[in-house]
């Protein structure tokens, strides 16, 4: 059974849903491990001081920006944690819009949010009120030591959690050359038109994801099949870890906290912003630190 990625809150208003972060993707890539081809043993890549040339364990690994050449101030984790939302598993609801005024462009990676123990109802309720609304809401998420921007989504009986990126992310379209003005001034004809529509409307049907398969991955399979029948195969351990969490509770009263919120937000304006963090002391490495390969 899938392990939830955190256990956490969705928060509108006064109200806090209790919530699971599951994964709303499944990876199916097939992945390839580097062998030496002289004896076939596995490569493997280490962290290496410049300096020194000995192997660094990762605990005495600390992550650096560099602010200037060969100048670089050192950030411990909880720099990063400070920079991030103070809530870091909540999923902060900053304001609800319409679905369809969001850009493709945006969205990122799925989620499924799946309600905690006794958070069903308020989980159906903002599920139902975004239905029938045909809205999403939009607002912060912080995932590991990253904070993002996302979206709260009905799909079906489920919540789904889509990354989306910022506005500084997206390359916008008129940074490339693209052909400009009507069909006309491309010298499209209508009769060229009128056949492409004509192509299109036989080609028209209901989207159907069984319909679409992974042709290329179901044919390497097959190719890495015939390989294992004769015998062109070598055994290589891989140790992995697993994370583990707990599932969240709650019970509220959906009414008085709706209420409440509504009131507040009528007679409120949105908080300031918190003043900046002191900045970490800048230190100048002798050399930048690189890695070898065994």
């Amino acid at each position: 059974m899938a392990r939830p990625i955190w256990t956490g809150s969705i928060s509108f208003g006064l109200l806090n849903i209790p919530i699971q972060l599951m994964s709303g993707e499944r990876r199916t890539d097939i992945h390839f491990r580097m062998l030496d081809a002289r004896d076939n043993s596995p490569i493997r890549y280490e962290r290496v001081n410049a300096e020194t040339g000995e192997e660094v364990p990762w605990k005495e690994i600390v992550k650096a920006y560099e602010f200037s050449k060969d100048n670089y101030v050192i950030l411990q984790p909880e720099d990063i944690e400070r920079a991030a939302t103070d809530n870091h598993e909540t999923i902060a609801i900053e304001s609800f819009v319409d679905a369809k005024t969001i850009p493709m462009s945006y969205l990122e990676k799925p989620y499924i949010l799946v309600p905690g123990k006794k958070a069903e109802k308020g989980y159906v309720l903002l599920r139902e009120v975004l239905k029938k609304n045909g809205r999403v809401g939009i607002g912060r998420v912080v995932i590991r030591t990253r904070e993002y921007l996302c979206m709260l989504a009905p799909e079906g009986d489920a919540l789904m959690l889509m990354l989306m990126r910022f506005p500084q992310e997206i390359v916008e379209a008129s940074e490339y050359t693209l052909p400009t003005g009507t069909a006309r001034a491309w010298n499209v004809t209508p009769r060229e038109m009128e056949m492409a529509e004509m192509l299109m409307q036989s080609m028209t049907d209901e989207f159907n994801p069984a319909d679409y398969k992974d042709e290329f991955r179901e044919r390497l399979s097959q190719v890495i099949k015939e390989r294992i029948k004769q015998k062109h195969t070598t055994r290589v351990d891989d140790d992995k870890d697993e994370e583990q969490s707990e599932a969240a509770t709650n019970v509220v009263d959906f009414m008085s906290l709706l209420k409440k919120s509504l009131d507040q937000k009528a007679g409120t304006t949105k908080p300031a912003k918190k003043t900046a963090a002191r900045k970490p002391a800048a230190t100048k490495p002798k050399k930048r630190a690189t890695t070898k390969r065994a």
